[in-house]
């Protein structure tokens, strides 16, 4: 079939199994260009599919040569609807990944349930015996809590007073203000439990207890600070509670790694075009700015080039890993400088629908947008018939 982008609001309906693979690809090419990683080994990324979890998993492979377990939950295609992008993704490093001779395989489930948490141990007991690395990058809206069953959904809204700015539509370019109402009680603690440490602390108990960490086992989930633009949507909003939870999860799971000498690290990242970003008021209007700024200044990078950063010269330099006075790593460093930020700041002020083409990076945003769903990949025929029936070479059933 002839596989076209069908948008609806912050959402791509459609995949381009070809475009995925060519993003894959070149993301795997750019690993093996900056050289070896001495690394971990035999890792488990949870979230393994797109943005920070899927970098995480063809870093470890393609920069250490090491085996994989990948963890997500995305919908396989059927004749006449493509995949989500995740599955082309995941379908794609798998067959690389084969074509190494490098271990790799993968469980397609709700990350947060206890029968997916128990099948991934198994398989690592049955194929890899202890994992060295465990990354935690998920990043769904909703979760089924496995012990109460009741589900949660998170919220973006701030605390306590209502949050007014501008925001840009990357459709059509056009910036306006936005209003947000403050949130309840009941939206912290439910945006807690979907996007804080809960879930993340039962998978190391559960692999712990197991048996399946290795002796200085490392784990490290992803998280976000951002610009003082942002705070009161986001780190000083309902997102924010949950980030808080995330990072003083950290020191717990540290704790009880202890007697293997293992390590918990939350990584704070940059801000970078996600399906979920993409949904946040503001966030697209400060990304467009931000990239154009970053671009500028030759600091600007993806998800990929954050990863490879992130091992290279934090997690496996050879030396102590380099921490801020919270005990987070900071990716985020070229994003949160001074005059990048100060920049940001001009140019908010500055904005507005006839504008932003020339002072930000709309262009590029969008661009980033697309490439998610496989679609604006630079060496893709999009005329040309694709193919939406794709197995994944290494899926347990």
């Amino acid at each position: 079939m002839i596989i076209t982008p069908r948008t609806r609001g912050f959402i791509c309906l459609t995949a381009h199994p070809k475009g995925c693979e060519q993003n894959v690809l070149n993301q795997i090419e750019y690993i093996k260009s900056k050289g070896a990683i001495d690394g971990p080994k035999k890792v488990l990324v949870i979230g393994a599919s797109t943005g920070f979890g899927l970098a995480s998993r063809i870093t470890s492979a393609f920069g250490s040569e090491a085996s994989t377990i990948g963890v997500y939950f995305e919908k396989p295609p059927a004749k006449g609807k493509t995949a989500s992008p995740g599955w082309y993704n995941t379908a794609a490093f798998e067959t690389e990944a084969h074509k190494a001779n490098l271990y790799a395989k993968s469980i397609n489930g709700d990350a947060f349930s206890n029968e997916i948490k128990e099948q991934t141990i198994a398989l690592i007991k049955e194929d890899l015996g202890q994992v060295d690395l465990v990354i935690y990058s998920l990043a769904s809206p909703v979760r089924t809590h496995p012990v109460t069953g009741k589900r949660h959904k998170s919220v973006l809204k701030p605390i306590g007073q209502p949050f007014k700015n501008k925001t840009v539509d990357f459709h059509t370019g056009v910036v306006s203000d936005i209003a947000i109402d403050p949130c309840t009680e009941e939206d912290i603690q439910n945006t807690v439990t979907v996007m804080g440490g809960e879930d993340w602390k039962m998978w190391m108990d559960a692999l712990k207890a197991a048996d399946v960490l290795a002796l200085k086992a490392t784990t490290v989930a992803y998280s976000y600070i951002g610009p003082e633009v942002t705070e009161p949507v986001y780190r000083k909003g309902t997102i924010g509670k949950a980030k808080e939870d995330l990072e003083a999860t950290a020191f717990k799971i540290n704790d009880s790694l202890k007697d293997l000498n293992g390590q918990a690290y939350v990584s704070v990242n940059k801000a970078l075009v996600t399906q979920a970003s993409s949904a946040i008021p503001v966030i697209p209007l400060y990304i467009s700015l931000l990239y154009k700024i970053m671009k500028t200044n030759n600091v600007h990078e993806g998800c990929i080039e954050q990863i490879q950063r992130l091992f290279s010269e934090r997690l496996y330099h050879g030396g102590v890993v380099p921490t801020d006075n919270e005990g987070r790593i900071r990716i985020d460093d070229w994003e949160m400088r001074e005059d990048i930020q100060a920049k940001v700041k001009e140019l908010w002020d500055q904005a507005t629908s006839e504008n932003l083409a020339q002072l930000g990076d709309l262009e590029g945003y969008a661009n980033d947008f697309f490439n998610l769903f496989g679609f604006k990949v630079e060496g893709v025929d999009y005329d040309a018939e694709a193919d939406e029936i794709v197995n994944i070479p290494g899926l347990q059933e």
